[in-house]
C-alpha cells in the first residue's frame, strides 16, 4: 500500500475493523514519514448490467446513485453516512441477484423503498422524477398514499 504523503510503499497497519457490508478497513502508518492513514478494502463483485427504459444497457453507476439520491436529501437532516449506507445495500442486493442483467427499475424502487424510511421530504423529491408526478394532482395523491401509511 502506497504512502498518500510520500508514496513510500512500506507500512504497518496499526487497527482492523469490520464493517456489515464485509469491507475491512485498515488504520496505517508509513514506515518511511511516520503518517497515518487509512485504507479500506471491499471485495469486488459483479453488480448487473442495468437495463434503462429505452432498452440500453449500463454499468451501475454507485457514484451517480449517490449524486441523485444527495439532489433529493439536499438540506434534510440525512447524513452522507446514511445515504452511502443506502446505496451499499442496493449494491449488495442487486450482487446477490446473481443475474447478468436487471431493468433500472429494480434500482429505482430499491432507492423510492429505502428513502421512504430515511426521509420522506426525500422520498417526494425523488418520486416527482422517478415516479414522473408531472401535475400537482398526482403530487398530492401520493403524498396522501404517503401520509396514509405513516
Amino acid at each position: 500500500m502506497r504512502c498518500p504523503y510520500c508514496q513510500h510503499t512500506e507500512s504497518r497497519v496499526l487497527d482492523t475493523t469490520h464493517d456489515n457490508r464485509g469491507g475491512i478497513r485498515r488504520r496505517r502508518e508509513c514506515s518511511q514519514c511516520g503518517q497515518r492513514f487509512s485504507t479500506y478494502e471491499r471485495s469486488i463483485l459483479a453488480t448487473p448490467l442495468l437495463i434503462k427504459r429505452d432498452g440500453t444497457r449500463e454499468e451501475f453507476d454507485r457514484e451517480k446513485l449517490i449524486r441523485g439520491m444527495r439532489i433529493s436529501c439536499a438540506k434534510r437532516p440525512v447524513s452522507a453516512a446514511e445515504i452511502e449506507r443506502l446505496v451499499g445495500e442496493i449494491e449488495v442486493s442487486l450482487q446477490r441477484m446473481g443475474r447478468a442483467e436487471v431493468p433500472s427499475r429494480v434500482v429505482g424502487d430499491m432507492v423510492i423503498a429505502g428513502l421512504k424510511n430515511l426521509d420522506q421530504i426525500a422520498y417526494i423529491r425523488y418520486a416527482i422524477v422517478y415516479l414522473h408526478l408531472n401535475d400537482l394532482v398526482s403530487l398530492r395523491d401520493e403524498i396522501d398514499r404517503l401520509l396514509e401509511g405513516t
